[in-house]
């Protein structure tokens, strides 16, 4: 998928799923953070984050090399100066070493991929390096409400299925996934008719 995504995405979406990214992304702490972005594709979300917070240090974490190496290529043609800003791992969660903490995590477009058995597990991994109070930053796609959410979603699966073997067979519940780890939703915009959320999470502030 790595060499056509980023096009194809384009052609069914336009530019909904980068609005949505964009507008997550103002949940970003100020100063300067440790990131983590998890499944964060071809490299172009890189040059956002800088936007919105200059002094960001970020880990990209994503599963597919052809992936790694085009956001690596990204980040050497159009931000060359932030090398040092930017660590590029190839792996899962299960890449993510046990002292590791950060200030935000990112999933974008990422927990729908996993089925409910599975997307429980992730988030309780990713949460585990999630410094206490530090935001969860979520662009996905929402819970169908219209017929054609439901009828796009399910070609998406069906053609994600085929082509890269995800293991979610239908949309997770994944706001009901954080909340099992405690967070909740704090900030919220919908795109592209509504079929898309740009959330903030974290956990509830006591009175």
């Amino acid at each position: 998928m790595a060499p056509f995504y980023d096009a194809l995405a384009q052609l069914v979406f336009g530019r909904a799923l980068r609005r949505t990214q964009q507008a997550a992304l103002a949940g970003l702490p100020v100063g300067t953070p440790r990131v983590l972005i998890i499944g964060g594709g071809t490299g172009w979300i890189l040059g956002d984050i800088w936007r919105q917070c200059p002094q960001a240090h970020v880990l990209y974490l994503e599963a597919s090399s052809q992936m790694l190496a085009q956001a690596q290529a990204w980040q050497h043609r159009h931000q060359p100066q932030r090398a040092i800003q930017v660590e590029f791992r190839l792996g899962t969660e299960a890449a993510l070493r046990p002292a590791e903490q950060f200030d935000a995590v990112l999933t974008f477009f990422f927990l729908d991929l996993f089925a409910p058995n599975q997307l429980q597990r992730v988030v309780q991994q990713l949460n585990a390096v999630r410094r206490s109070g530090a935001p969860w930053l979520l662009a996905d796609f929402t819970t169908p409400t219209r017929w054609w959410h439901h009828g796009l979603l399910a070609l998406m699966y069906r053609f994600f299925q085929l082509t890269t073997g995800i293991s979610a067979r239908a949309l997770p519940s994944v706001h009901e996934a954080l909340a099992q780890v405690g967070l909740r939703p704090q900030h919220k915009a919908f795109f592209f008719g509504r079929m898309m959320e740009a959330t903030v999470f974290s956990e509830p502030v006591a009175d």
